[in-house]
């Protein structure tokens, strides 16, 4: 009886239950549509009229999110009251280490001084607080509500597994990754950095990825969107070099993400699983089926595999809540602390001295002025645009915004995040890849800026 059921052909129902909801899930995650001027995702539209419905009174929905987190955890922590230590929902979100307990405490602090302008201003100011709870949270306040409610569509029906088969002779050479992180890879390009480091997040939890490989998915493709390095060249006053300019930064990019794996701190992560969970996806394929063949059988087998509506909702509302409450504290707490280094103190400034020299020798006109734009990203990827505005070379200006983006790394979102998240990675490790991923990119973005100007 198993060998026959086992032979049984999928029905068209079962296509259907995987086609209908990935090619949902491709549309809202990854397909570009123009909207008012601009190409972006469905996820991000709606995320946006989110952020116009609401408006001002998200700060205050945040900050009392955030609160609530911080009371919540340090409930948690000394009295260990059962309803929350035996659900594995809320004890994963609440009951948390003392350091981050200390980081959501802080957070909430942050959050509370900024909103309602409290102490000492270095703290609420437009250039730290005020940047991360009125300019960055409602962002994420929106982006988290439908990329956690959506995500399911991408995760759950198959695609993933249809992904696998076909990409894993490209993801894993390159890339040392499994073929179905190429989904992962693609809504961070085409959409956002934060759906990227979401859904890499939710695969690692269930086994889908070692702990290495979930490092190096969430510090090597959650690059910013399509939209926002836009808004960078504007900032920079080379909206028509657009073309050039992307081209740039996905050569840049594709460098650094064959190299990075390949040494440490990323080449040095376990290849072991999340807490409590094995190996869930085996990239062996038959010799006697194609890879799409066996590709579209894993996906109508996942398909079948999924539950009913109400637990796909279920499971999305438990996304939001895991980012709003999990993440977005950690956000505001070292981001803001990112910030204050950044604007008060001349920490970075120092760190980009060593810079001096290796622009120079580049040939990289204003060298001097570019270096402090050279480790400043660390703290906010727009800081260096900011910055770097008011250089009159428009090869260095070139050069600048190239670099901020694909360091990749920055505190006040991604890196934030990535810490806020389950991925396997420590402050240090962020510090030295960031370090990397400017070394690796700023000479390719060079040599490309020398041929544009």
């Amino acid at each position: 009886m198993a060998i026959q059921k086992q032979q049984e052909k999928p029905a068209a129902t079962d296509y259907l239950k995987f086609i209908i909801p990935s090619l949902l899930g491709i549309i809202l995650f990854i397909v570009p549509f123009q909207y008012q001027d601009t190409f972006t995702i469905p996820v991000a539209i709606l995320a946006g009229i989110v952020q116009d419905l609401l408006g001002d009174s998200i700060p205050y929905i945040m900050t009392g999110l955030i609160a609530i987190t911080g009371i919540i955890s340090i409930f948690t922590v000394f009295v260990k009251p059962a309803f929350i230590t035996k659900s594995p929902f809320l004890s994963g979100l609440f009951y948390v280490s003392p350091v981050w307990v200390v980081t959501r405490i802080l957070g909430m602090i942050f959050s509370i001084m900024t909103l309602f302008k409290l102490g000492p201003s270095a703290i609420w100011s437009d250039a730290t607080g005020g940047t991360l709870l009125f300019d960055l949270i409602p962002v994420l306040f929106s982006v988290f509500l439908f990329a956690g409610l959506f995500l399911p569509l991408l995760l759950d029906f198959g695609l993933l597994e249809l992904f696998g088969a076909l990409l894993t002779k490209v993801m894993r050479p390159l890339f040392r990754l499994p073929g179905r992180s190429s989904v992962d890879a693609i809504a961070s390009w085409l959409g956002d950095g934060t759906v990227g480091v979401l859904l890499t997040n939710k695969q690692y939890e269930e086994g889908y990825y070692t702990k290495r490989e979930a490092a190096i998915i969430g510090t090597t493709f959650s690059v910013v969107s399509i939209t926002f390095t836009v808004v960078i060249l504007a900032q920079m006053g080379l909206e028509n070099m657009f073309a050039q300019f992307y081209f740039t930064i996905l050569l840049a990019g594709f460098v650094a993400a064959i190299i990075t794996p390949r040494i440490p701190p990323l080449s040095r992560k376990s290849d072991t699983y999340y807490e409590g969970t094995t190996q869930k996806a085996d990239e062996t394929i038959p010799s006697n089926v194609s890879r799409f063949q066996w590709g579209m059988e894993q996906a109508v087998v996942q398909a079948k595999k999924s539950e009913g509506v109400s637990k796909v909702v279920k499971g999305g509302m438990q996304n939001v809540l895991d980012m709003w409450l999990g993440v977005v504290p950690v956000v505001m707490a070292i981001g803001t602390i990112a910030l204050l280094i950044a604007e008060y103190t001349p920490t970075f400034k120092y760190l980009g001295a060593p810079f001096v020299p290796i622009l120079a020798l580049l040939q990289v006109p204003e060298a001097v002025a570019a270096s402090e734009t050279m480790v400043i990203g660390f703290a906010d990827m727009f800081l260096p645009t900011i910055i770097g505005a008011d250089i009159e070379n428009d090869l260095t200006r070139f050069v600048i915004a190239g670099v901020s983006i694909t360091q990749l790394i920055y505190m006040s979102e991604v890196g934030g995040l990535l810490l806020g998240s389950k991925l396997p990675v420590s402050f240090l490790d962020l510090v030295i890849i960031f370090l990397q991923r400017t070394l690796i990119t700023l000479p390719i973005i060079v040599g490309m800026a020398y041929l544009f100007f």
